[in-house]
């Protein structure tokens, strides 16, 4: 189920840097576009916590 792009336009990053965030449909997960932390996707519900979020792995492009 993908996200309203409403919503998608004001989530940002939680980390002090408060930075963009890319949206990935089919992973179901949105990754900052600064620190790049990916954050889960849980039953529609973006998970925006810092100790929850995983570094983006090592051949992962960016989409937007």
């Amino acid at each position: 189920m993908p996200l309203d792009q409403a919503l998608l336009d004001i989530l940002r990053c939680p980390d002090e840097h408060h930075a963009t965030l890319d949206y990935d449909d089919a992973a179901q997960t949105l990754t900052c576009t600064q620190c790049t932390r990916v954050f889960e996707i849980r039953d529609g519900i973006p998970v925006l916590l810092l100790d929850e979020a995983r570094p983006r792995a090592a051949g992962q492009h960016e989409t937007s």
